[in-house]
């Protein structure tokens, strides 16, 4: 398994989480985190990515914090707050640097 912690400036700054998974079966899913972190490293905005499937919790947080009880990764928060799932990063995507940073709540 591996565990990606991508810092582009100083972490007390960062507060993008990404929610991921580096153990699926689902092409889709790993399809779509591959695409989420294109986007969001494209708009040079810093993250932590936080691997459901290694990280002991992980998975019942994400789906607690997005009040979803059947949640999949991607998702994306900023702190506690829910931001939305990668449909909705993409469509803010297809609309503007400006709509990503604000889905980010940036």
């Amino acid at each position: 398994g591996w565990f990606i912690v991508i810092n582009l400036c100083n972490p007390l700054t960062m507060s993008v989480q990404y929610y991921m998974s580096s153990v699926s079966s689902s092409m889709a899913l790993k399809k779509h985190q591959q695409k989420a972190e294109m986007i969001l490293q494209s708009h040079n905005i810093p993250f932590e990515a936080i691997d459901i499937s290694l990280i002991d919790g992980a998975k019942e947080k994400m789906r607690e914090l997005s009040g979803n009880p059947t949640a999949v990764p991607p998702q994306f928060f900023n702190g506690d707050t829910y931001c939305g799932d990668f449909t909705a990063l993409e469509e803010a995507n297809e609309e503007s640097a400006a709509a990503v940073r604000t889905f980010l709540k940036l």
